[in-house]
């Protein structure tokens, strides 16, 4: 094992993954907490954990841990990751970073007060092709980006029981799914000068389907959308002056990319090959901050996942979903 000391705060799916991620990359993963102890024990037993702690409590003030991966639902991130930082670790922090922009703004100057690494675990960000197609839009090959688009649409499920329905955890595509197109449209075009949104709402009020359209710097425009009910292709493309870049389905997981000009020719083809889900990477960046002493992100500083949480705020607002007690 070799880097940092990881505590995991919740066994729910993606917790599973980032972990099997984490020893794919032989990454130490030394504690894990839950607040139902026979969880924690069999989460531990699964990935040889040596610590299974029965709260989240004993999880952040274990000793023998350096950093923790926040994965409980959208509605406790806050309170989950404030519990980490001021237990002195450093936070990993599932997307969305927070409920609302006010706790990602919170959560923020917590970080900052501590000295402490917070990062928002968007992990498409750190994924290979993601870093070649962003040194491809800043050499220019596809001249002046004019349109980005995106979907992130799945077919879960309807029932109102379930944590995707359920307001009261944060539940929505918007920002379970929604974020990913949002996050990658924001990675491209920088922040959006003016949002229009439309959206459909499940008889729990949480959204099911959401569509928008936005305006960045320079007059680019870029769209995408977003569905729990409906599993659409999930590709996503960069429309230039010069030439396109593809991505092909799933483009927010490992996958293959095309450069190509506006008469069809392939300038250039890209294909993943990434050993696990591919989680992993952002694991790798956030170890490598730290060992440097730097406590934010460059590739998504904690900044923009505020102002990312401040857009999809007027997005709910604009669609009319509205969590209790939170806004």
């Amino acid at each position: 094992m070799t880097g940092l000391r990881w505590g995991i705060l919740a066994t729910g799916g993606i917790a599973h993954a980032f972990t099997q991620d984490l020893r794919t990359a032989g990454r130490d993963v030394t504690a894990v907490g839950s607040r139902r102890p026979d969880a924690a024990q069999a989460f531990a037993d699964e990935f040889g954990i040596s610590h299974a702690h029965s709260s989240y409590e004993a999880l952040v003030e274990d000793a023998d841990v350096d950093i923790v991966y926040i994965a409980t639902p959208h509605s406790r991130h806050f309170e989950d990751a404030a519990l980490a930082l001021q237990a002195g670790k450093h936070v990993l922090i599932e997307k969305p970073v927070t409920l609302n922009a006010d706790e990602a703004t919170a959560l923020r100057d917590l970080a900052a007060d501590a000295g402490l690494l917070a990062m928002e675990a968007m992990w498409t960000r750190y994924l290979p092709h993601m870093v070649r197609v962003r040194e491809i839009v800043r050499a220019g090959t596809l001249g002046e980006v004019r349109t980005v688009f995106a979907d992130h649409t799945q077919r879960i499920s309807a029932d109102p029981e379930h944590r995707l329905n359920a307001l009261a955890l944060g539940g929505g595509a918007l920002l379970d799914l929604g974020i990913y197109p949002v996050s990658f449209i924001w990675d491209i075009l920088g922040a959006p000068t003016g949002i229009r949104a439309l959206g459909r709402l499940a008889d729990t009020g949480a959204d099911s389907e959401v569509v928008a359209s936005m305006v960045h710097a320079g007059g680019a425009l870029s769209s995408f959308v977003t569905s729990s009910r409906g599993a659409g292709p999930n590709t996503a493309s960069i429309v230039g002056s010069e030439a396109r870049l593809d991505i092909d389905r799933v483009w927010y997981t490992p996958t293959s990319f095309r450069v190509v000009t506006p008469d069809g020719e392939v300038r250039e083809e890209y294909r993943s090959e990434v050993e696990g889900r591919g989680m992993q990477f952002q694991a790798l960046y956030a170890e490598e901050l730290i060992a440097r002493g730097e406590n934010d992100s460059e590739l998504l500083p904690f900044a923009e996942s505020v102002a990312i949480m401040a857009a999809l705020d007027e997005i709910r607002a604009q669609v009319g979903v509205v969590y209790p007690d939170k806004g």
